[in-house]
């Protein structure tokens, strides 16, 4: 109790060091304005916590209107927290949403849910806790997610290596049903986190085929759960979706795990990161740390025969782990600044994982967890002096984070007045649509609509359009007919400045067509 204690601790100071209060509860009217993907995140759940309850649940059809609504888990609004607000919404002030809360509740979690993996490989004694703790609230893959709520959700994983120990060693009827919500608590975080923790669910079977152990039992149960996932998928409209593909071009880097980017002792930046496949190494960057990396390099060289007997008894486990890291360093296998290895086209049921270098942090994790539990077997005390070198290596990551989180950046919209037209609007007709815009995006409007999405979030006006990462039928452009449309009665349409000279003529005479305000590139033109 005392090692989950102070597990506890450790995240609640982490979590109200680095956010500040009106990040963790936030409500409308901020002066400030959200960016990136947090920012799609707040409106796509702000939409959903508004809207009727619907079936898919996700469903909101106050958004993306022109297109008869929108799935919301594809603009990772995530879900599990989501529709818990919205069942919570009569209580919660105007213009609430929970991203910012998400920051806090997986800072807070993931130290306990560290502590929770070491105990299920039988290591109980407070100082390995407490360096488990320390180092798993440093993961530098786990920190450098802060521009994305959903993926910040990685105590989910280190539950998953959790309960593989357990049902691994003592297989019990409540733990498979704690399995089963495990895996669709993850889908309804993000479906990223969900393959990962099946993929951790099915080293049970695999582990104890390779035992000579009985197998069929576990491989069923683990059966029931991917029922269990794909049946929540298919009832929230998961299913049928595609995106844009491109699988391996967000690949794990092979030498990334070992490039100390943004490591106190290297001294490095963090960004950019190693990048083979010209688009970028953000979604492989897999620095280990240097905490990590000594727990398992001296837990190796002092107990090499416990470590080889440990590796045969998960050997189903160490097989799913390579198996994910091939799956992260895809079809193109970079090193460095070189493809190493082209293996040619991919299959087409890869395209759905365009980030694959994702997958590659629950091999992480099991890492940090095999080096901690090799050196507890040297010296208690070991284990704690590694947390605290992977906690100050991680130092510049969580100032980063901590100064991203501090930030207040200002509209580039006039927003006092936006709010006062959508205090009487009854819907919003935004123009150029999301999907209308052409790359690359010289004007912004990207930027702009997520900015005036963020601000007409606060009271949930109805609007036209919105991002979204999948969708069953691609989009199509109906610009032309939506400006050319009679208003209807409250509509407020919308046009941002790279819209204006071709949609703007198109709007019938009778409008009350005035600016409303300064945007990149020009003014904001809006019609009534």
């Amino acid at each position: 109790m005392l090692s989950y204690l102070a597990a506890l601790a450790l995240g609640l100071g982490l979590a109200l060091w680095v956010f500040p209060l009106d990040v963790l509860f936030p409500v409308a009217g901020q002066g400030w304005r959200p960016a990136g993907d947090a920012a799609q995140h707040m409106v796509a759940q702000r939409y959903l916590v508004a809207d009727a309850w619907r079936w898919p649940p996700t469903l909101a059809l106050n958004l993306n209107t022109q297109a008869g609504g929108m799935n919301t888990a594809f603009a990772d609004s995530i879900p599990l927290l989501a529709l818990a607000l919205k069942a919570m919404r009569a209580w919660l002030p105007e213009g609430f949403h929970g991203v910012g809360l998400f920051y806090g509740l997986a800072w807070v979690a993931q130290p306990i849910a560290a502590v929770f993996a070491l105990r299920s490989a039988g290591e109980k004694r407070l100082l390995p806790a407490l360096g488990i703790a320390l180092a798993a609230a440093s993961m530098p893959a786990w920190i450098g997610r802060f521009g994305h709520a959903a993926l910040c959700g990685h105590f989910l994983l280190l539950l998953g290596l959790g309960i593989y120990l357990r049902l691994v060693t003592r297989p019990r009827v409540s733990l498979w049903l704690a399995a089963g919500v495990l895996q669709v608590a993850a889908l309804l975080v993000h479906p990223y986190l969900a393959a990962m923790t099946l993929a951790l669910l099915g080293a049970v079977p695999a582990t104890r085929l390779l035992r000579g152990e009985a197998f069929i039992g576990p491989a069923l149960a683990v059966a029931v759960c991917l029922g269990a996932v794909a049946g929540v998928m298919a009832s929230f409209g998961y299913l049928g979706a595609q995106g844009d593909g491109g699988y391996g071009r967000y690949a794990l880097n092979l030498l990334s795990p070992f490039w100390p980017a943004g490591s106190l002792f290297s001294g490095w930046p963090w960004s950019p990161q190693l990048d083979a496949t010209g688009h970028g190494g953000w979604e492989g960057y897999n620095w280990l740390g240097f905490g990590l990396l000594a727990a398992l390099l001296i837990g190796l060289l002092l107990r090499p025969r416990f470590a080889w007997r440990k590796l045969g008894r998960h050997a189903g486990l160490a097989v799913v782990l390579l198996g994910l890291t091939a799956l992260a360093a895809s079809f193109q296998v970079g090193f460095g600044q070189r493809i190493v290895l082209d293996l040619g086209p991919a299959p087409a049921v890869l395209e759905q994982f365009r980030a694959s270098g994702r997958f590659f942090w629950p091999v992480g994790y099991a890492l940090l967890l095999a080096g901690m539990v090799l050196l507890a077997r040297v010296r208690p005390v070991l284990c704690l002096v590694a947390g605290l070198l992977q906690f100050a290596d991680a130092s510049p990551l969580r100032a980063a984070i901590a100064e991203w989180a501090q930030a207040r950046p200002a509209w580039h919209i006039d927003a006092p007045a936006l709010r006062a037209e959508f205090a009487t609007a009854r819907a919003l007709t935004l123009l150029p649509s999301w999907h209308c815009v052409t790359p690359p995006d010289a004007a912004g409007s990207q930027p702009l609509t997520l900015e005036i999405l963020a601000l007409a979030a606060e009271r949930a006006v109805p609007g036209s359009t919105m991002y979204v990462a999948r969708w069953r039928e691609a989009p199509i452009c109906r610009d032309e007919a939506l400006a050319s449309a009679p208003l209807a009665p409250g509509e407020l349409r919308l046009f941002l400045p790279a819209a204006q000279p071709s949609l703007l003529p198109l709007v019938p005479a009778a409008a009350d067509c005035r600016p409303m305000g300064p945007a990149s590139g020009g003014q904001l033109i809006g019609c009534r």
